[in-house]
Parts: C-alpha cells; sequence; structure tokens
C-alpha cells in the first residue's frame, strides 16, 4: 500500500506558504497515511536521488519546508495516540494541528503548560522551528516534548527521550527538519487551569524602565510598543482559581476581531498605499486598545486569531540586553524614512536544553518585527537584524534572518553537536534544501 501511495502522489504544483514570501515547485506531493507509507517515500526517494522535505501549515516565513524534490504533507498523520495521566503526558501524530490538540485535551481536563499566541500551525512545525510564547518559568512548546519519533534517512523509526538516543532526544525537539521527519510527539501536560489576562496600555518609557520588575512579578508578561508612538500595549497573564470569565461578545468582538484583525487589515492596506499616513494611524491605533482583565482556560488566553497577513523577523536576546535593543530599535526608526505599521512584540524564555533552542542556556527574550504583507521590509528588517546581532542575537528558525551556519556556531555553544549528529543521522543530506544548506553548512 505503502508503495502504491507514493506512486499516485500528485504532479506538484507551487507550494506557497501563509505570508506568500516562500514558493516552492517539488517534483511530487505525497500525503502518508501511515508511518509505513512515510517510510516508503522516504526510501524510494533516497532510491530516485530526490531530497525530501515535511511541510506543515506553512506559518514559517523562512524557507525551511521548500523543496525541489518530494514535498510530504502529513495532513493525515493526526490525532492523540494516547493520554497517559500518571504521567502527566499525551502522545500524538506529527500533523495534529495544535488547535485540535489544545480543544482535545481540554475536553479531557488537561492543558499544555504554556503556548505560542497562534495555534494553527501542527505540532511538529511548531516544535521543529522552536515556536514558543512568553514565560518567566515555563519555556517553548519544544522544551514541554517529553519523547519524539521520526524517520530518519534510512527509512527507519527512531524513538528519543531522555533515556533513549537521549543525544538525539536533545537536537531533534528543535530539528529544523535536518534529522529526519516527526512522525509522533509526546508532551507533558497537566490538568486543565485557569489563567488570568491583564491588558493594559503602558508608555514605552515606562515599560522598559519597568522591564524586569513585570517580567519578576508575572509568569506571562509580554507587550507590543507601536512604533512611531511612545505607546504599548502590555499583557499579563496569571494563574487563578478561576472561574472563567471570558471577554463579553461585544467587547471581545472589539478587540479580537475589530481591532486586531477588521480595522487592522483596513489600515495597514492604508498604510501600505499611502505610507505617509502610517505615523497617524499608529498613534491612534494605539491609542484605540483599552485595559481589559478576563479569565479563561490556557489555549484561550494564550492564543488569537491572526488574520492579518504579515512578514516577521524574530531575535532571541540575553534577557539583560532586551531594553537596551528595543530602544536601540526606537531610536533607529525615528530618525530613519522607515514607515512601520506593525506593532513590535516583547517576550521572555527561561534556558532550556534544547541543543538549537533559540533559548538553549540562556535566559532570553524576543524581539519580534513584522510588516504586513506585500510591503518592502528588506530596508527595516536588515536594520533591525543589524541591533538583533550586535547583542549575539539568535533568530528564530522559521522567521526571515539572514544569517549562516559561521554565524550559528558563534551564538549557539552546542552548534557542533547538531551538525556531528545530522552528519551521522543524514550523510546524503535526504532531507537537505537551500535553507539548511545556509544555516547550517554542508
Amino acid at each position: 500500500m505503502g508503495t502504491a501511495t507514493a506512486r499516485n502522489s500528485s504532479t506538484a504544483t507551487a507550494w506557497r506558504n501563509w505570508a506568500g514570501n516562500v514558493t516552492a515547485t517539488p517534483t511530487r506531493v505525497v500525503t502518508p497515511a501511515s508511518v509505513g507509507e512515510l517510510q516508503e517515500t522516504v526510501r524510494r526517494a533516497a532510491e530516485d536521488g530526490l531530497r525530501v522535505k515535511a511541510v506543515g501549515t506553512g506559518h514559517s516565513f523562512t524557507a525551511a519546508a521548500a523543496t525541489d524534490g518530494v514535498l510530504v504533507r502529513p495532513q493525515a498523520l493526526t490525532g492523540i495516540r494516547s493520554i497517559d495521566r500518571a504521567a502527566g503526558t499525551v502522545t500524538v501524530a506529527a500533523g495534529t494541528a495544535l488547535k485540535d490538540l489544545n480543544r482535545t485535551l481540554a475536553a479531557e481536563g488537561l492543558s499544555l503548560t504554556n503556548m505560542g499566541d497562534i495555534m494553527e500551525q501542527t505540532v511538529s512545525g511548531a516544535t521543529s522551528t522552536g515556536t514558543h510564547g512568553t514565560g518567566r518559568d515555563s519555556a517553548s512548546i519544544a522544551a514541554q516534548i517529553r519523547a519524539l519519533e521520526l524517520v530518519t534517512a534510512d527509512g527507519s523509526v527512531l524513538t528519543c527521550s531522555e533515556k533513549e538516543n537521549p543525544e538525539v532526544f536533545a537536537a531533534a525537539r528543535v530539528g529544523i527538519g535536518a534529522l529526519g521527519v516527526v512522525t509522533a510527539i509526546t508532551f507533558a501536560v497537566e490538568p486543565l487551569f485557569f489563567l488570568t489576562a491583564r491588558e493594559e496600555p503602558m508608555g514605552f518609557d515606562r515599560v522598559t524602565a519597568e522591564f524586569e520588575e513585570h517580567f519578576a512579578e508575572n509568569e506571562h508578561f509580554e507587550f507590543y510598543w507601536f512604533p512611531h508612538t511612545g505607546n504599548c500595549n502590555t499583557k499579563r497573564n496569571n494563574r487563578s482559581q478561576g472561574p472563567a470569565a471570558p471577554p463579553g461578545p461585544v467587547s471581545g468582538w472589539i478587540e479580537d476581531e475589530l481591532l486586531s484583525n477588521g480595522l487592522f487589515q483596513a489600515v495597514n492596506s492604508l498604510g501600505r498605499a499611502v505610507p505617509a499616513t502610517i505615523p497617524s494611524i499608529a498613534r491612534v491605533a494605539s491609542r484605540a486598545l483599552s485595559a481589559r482583565t478576563y479569565t479563561d482556560i490556557p489555549y484561550k488566553v494564550f492564543t488569537s486569531p491572526r488574520r492579518v497577513r504579515f512578514v516577521e523577523m524574530e531575535y532571541a536576546l540575553p534577557r539583560e540586553a532586551v531594553v537596551g535593543a528595543l530602544r536601540e530599535l526606537r531610536a533607529m526608526v525615528d530618525r530613519s524614512r522607515l514607515r512601520i505599521s506593525f506593532p513590535v512584540e516583547v517576550r521572555t524564555a527561561p534556558a532550556d536544553d534544547v541543543t538549537l533552542s533559540t533559548a538553549s542556556g540562556r535566559e532570553t527574550a524576543y524581539i519580534a518585527v513584522h510588516m504586513y504583507k506585500g510591503t518592502p521590509y528588506q530596508a527595516y528588517f536588515t536594520a533591525a537584524e543589524h541591533i538583533f546581532t550586535s547583542h549575539g542575537g539568535r533568530p528564530h528558525w522559521g522567521k526571515v534572518h539572514t544569517r549562516d551556519a559561521e554565524y550559528f556556531s558563534r551564538v549557539y555553544p552546542r552548534f557542533g553537536e547538531f551538525t556531528a549528529l545530522r552528519d551521522r543521522l543524514d550523510p546524503d543530506r535526504v532531507f537537505g534544501n537551500d535553507y539548511l544548506r545556509r544555516v547550517l553548512g554542508d
């Protein structure tokens, strides 16, 4: 059955990512219905001299999943395999969307400890690129992994955990698709809990002066700065006893749909057409959000819909460097002719032990810069990247950056561990592509 499925795979048309800034034309597209079919797909591709890349929902802004070989779509490899309440774990197939995982866990009275701000991605795509939220004590989604299963370059299935193949486990949790195709992930979970979110406008000077205080006092702290203004919006999420008190339907719609999606889409379209209007729009938009407090289960507080399409660059900095870097970014924008219609996002993460996690071995804060889809972003991102790299920043693996293997070997102390493991697991670069050649070397 596996061979038939592989041979009947569609002749590919161009693949495009969510933001539309990356396209690829694979030789064939395969949607395996089982791990066995995936193994056969990998073996056959290797025989045919084709490279293999798995793609999730395309939410990466880099060409991490692009290939001219065999594109694997894991949409048929979905669902919860097992829940172990005693161990506090759930094992889930790699193509499962985070939104489906979150909803299923909630129905079972369970939750991940922390998550990012959207949940459209597949679990394997999100973890492989290092997707994260914000947290003082709780880390990225990949750091919550307790075991992994992947199909390696010879078509075999490899399982890994802290006890089984621990050197693979250390690296494959954020594997950027370089070590194999992930087929299942076991996450740590905990009993469902409530979070109370407090959103509050705050001035740039105040939030930067008090950053460490806000970080220390809150389990999850983040803020957005609106370029061309001195205005920020802060968000503090902390555990509470409940009960659920979600935003009212009208106020929730105004904040989450009208201001964050509908109106935001309109003003970005205007800004793209008439860039000179952006500073005025930014001043109005940054004042439109009002303070609000609400309580709900985690995924309803951590995540929100993001329908306005954009391109993004995000760098992980040593936490102690983030305020200085953000002030440099503001000064750069103020003295430039740039017109930036998207807010800048600042989040945090504790140090973790994942080889190529952006928070590997150091307390981390993130600065993310965005530009509306279709707007020239290179000048802004280049200037921002210059600031971030001067602080030893590590770019998010799934977001726009220009760094290469030589740079990564300097900012990741364990970079050589990862590339040596790749040489062992995929010596012929069955899972290689141009992006991996740049960021990992040959």
